[in-house]
């Protein structure tokens, strides 16, 4: 049985419920019931699945080791037994969602593997103290993205320098930049936040920050499942799900709006993770659904989209011309802004949204998704404004948090000048084509494009300084610094991420064997209101090999949860901020 789509009845259950011992179980009256852990005596989620529930009372259940000696409020997903790993490990492949979830990586590992990825049979465990640090973060970021909105308004206005604008503006269409000055949208922010963190000897470090991240449907899918297995997760086993519908009512200003999730043929790797999003928003009674651009329908009362969704954006089936339709309230835009021209009735769904019949999150606003700002938080003389609009002790934190940064502009320095905080050999920067000279240890710099392009996302257009040749580095400086009237680069200080130790289970040798790596946390943070939710968080560990930290077939991904005490669930190398 499976509970992608299913209808929500909220319950507690007092005893404990008929139907398999170990699992989430089937009720007297057919219903699958699923809590954080189904047995005993806990508080449930009642789900009606839409297939076959009888086959006998048969259910597909859970490890019992994990499941019967357990309460919810426990922080191992299982005793070290290495049985009881693989046992975990072969239930996860077994439920995890048809299709992929999280299908920009979807190299098969395996025959046996139904992921793309290398299986844990454990969260990424985290000690209380990141805990903390993730609670208090969140709306640190909310702050930054504050801060950074009234900077580029205050710059078009002139009472903050002018370059600043400029360097967000130059080389986007009109027709962007003016829908982002809107003095009605000038409020306007972002609706999830996910910065990317790697835990270095100095701290976490936020390398980027998406506001229109994928991974919320993996991380959400990925929470269920191991919530079945007795954990919690960072958020809940349901946390992304109702904080994504928490951000969507405080987008439209009503608690239960209608939504559309629209996927571009662009961003149609993330679809079935969007669209199991959707289905998972409409299984908690939300009316929720994934289509892609093409099924969108303008009335001058509103936009319009097909009820329970439209065939994914790469797939040749015709949009259902018969589906009832369904008016929204607001659109979850899943599409990057520099391919906007390239995605069906974008004027229709921006004409729309002037006319207050829509509400588009994220804005846009394509000052708000350009890694340049980074520089701007290291800059001297905006140091004033940072420090008055987030508190002298706000802007230490993300001084702290925000690695140097800088944006690679090929115009002449002044004579008198040099680029601030950065170094060659000891001496002050002038010309960014002194980077050319650097040996390979002075190489520790990282150059990517800052944003409003194909090359800006997924790790595509990132160059490690200390990983190339010779050539190669001058070649990427120099190729920086003639895309700048198009796509601005940046650099920044490359940081080293400290070493994990997590599990995952190999199918050849069907046993569950330790990896050595680097990893990356991605919190998804959802804008409620004035403040934030931290709906989940998804661990991301590559070999320790690899320079570049994604998801990839030798990833092991999983969710992260707080662990209260030792010598619980296979051993991982301690996590300390």
């Amino acid at each position: 049985m499976h509970v992608r789509h299913a209808s929500y009845v909220s319950g507690s259950l007092s005893r404990r419920h008929n139907g398999c011992e170990a699992c989430p179980a089937l009720a007297p009256d057919g219903n699958l019931v699923v809590g954080i852990a189904c047995y005993g005596s806990v508080s449930g989620v009642r789900f009606r699945a839409r297939t076959g529930a009888a086959r006998g009372n048969r259910c597909h259940h859970a490890p019992k080791t994990s499941m019967t000696t357990r309460t919810p409020e426990s922080n191992a997903s299982d005793s070290t037994a290495p049985d009881a790993a693989i046992s975990r490990a072969l239930w996860l492949n077994t439920h995890l969602p048809s299709g992929s979830s999280y299908s920009y990586a979807k190299r098969p590992v395996h025959p046996d593997s139904r992921a793309s990825w290398r299986l844990s049979p454990d969260p990424f465990w985290l000690p209380p103290e990141v805990g903390v640090f993730l609670e208090r973060l969140g709306n640190d970021l909310l702050a930054y993205y504050r801060a950074t909105n009234a900077l580029y308004l205050a710059s078009v206005r002139g009472t903050q320098p002018r370059w600043v604008a400029e360097y967000f503006d130059l080389g986007r269409p009109d027709s962007i930049v003016d829908f982002g000055r809107l003095n009605r949208l000038r409020r306007s922010l972002p609706g999830v936040i996910r910065p990317d963190l790697f835990l270095t000897d100095e701290g976490f470090v936020a390398t980027e920050l998406d506001s229109v991240p994928g991974g919320i449907g993996f991380g959400a899918s990925m929470g269920r499942l191991y919530g079945r297995l007795g954990v919690s997760p960072v958020g809940g086993p349901d946390g992304m799900v109702e904080g994504f519908l928490s951000m969507v009512g405080s987008a439209a200003g009503n608690v239960d709006p209608s939504v559309a999730i629209v996927v571009s043929e662009e961003s149609g790797d993330y679809w079935d993770e969007m669209e199991w999003l959707a289905t998972a928003c409409r299984g908690l009674g939300a009316s929720v659904h994934a289509v892609r651009p093409d099924a969108v329908t303008f009335r001058e009362e509103g936009i319009f989209v097909p009820d329970g969704g439209s065939p994914g954006p790469r797939d040749p089936a015709p949009v259902d011309a018969s589906a009832a339709l369904v008016q929204v309230q607001v659109i979850y835009r899943f599409f990057e802004l520099y391919d906007i021209k390239n995605v069906s009735k974008w004027e229709l769904m921006l004409y729309a949204a002037k006319k207050q019949k829509v509400v588009i999150t994220p804005p846009i606003k394509s000052y708000l998704e350009e890694k340049l700002a980074f520089a701007l938080v290291h800059h001297p003389s905006l140091e004033k404004f940072w420090t008055s609009e987030l508190s002298p002790s706000g802007f230490d934190r993300l001084r702290a948090l925000v690695p140097q940064t800088w944006v690679l502009d090929p115009r002449p320095v002044p004579p008198h000048a040099v680029i601030s905080g950065l170094t060659v050999g000891g001496a002050p920067l002038h010309d960014w084509r002194q980077l050319h000279g650097l040996g390979q240890k002075e190489r520790r710099l990282v150059i990517k494009p800052s944003g409003f392009s194909a090359t800006s996302w997924g790790s595509r257009g990132v160059r490690i300084g200390h990983d190339l040749p010779e050539a190669e580095w001058v070649e990427a400086v120099d190729s920086a610094l003639e895309a700048f009237p198009v796509t601005r680069h940046v650099l920044q200080r490359f940081h080293a991420t400290k070493r994990a130790t997590v599990h995952w289970y190999d199918f050849d040798s069907r046993s569950v064997r330790p990896m050595a790596g680097r990893a990356r946390l991605t919190p998804y943070y959802f804008v409620v209101g004035d403040s934030v939710r931290l709906g989940g968080a998804t661990a991301t560990v590559v070999p320790i090999d690899k320079k570049l930290i994604h998801g990839m077939a030798d990833a092991v991904m999983v969710p992260c949860a707080i662990r209260q005490s030792v010598g619980v669930g296979l051993s991982q190398t301690p996590l300390r901020a």
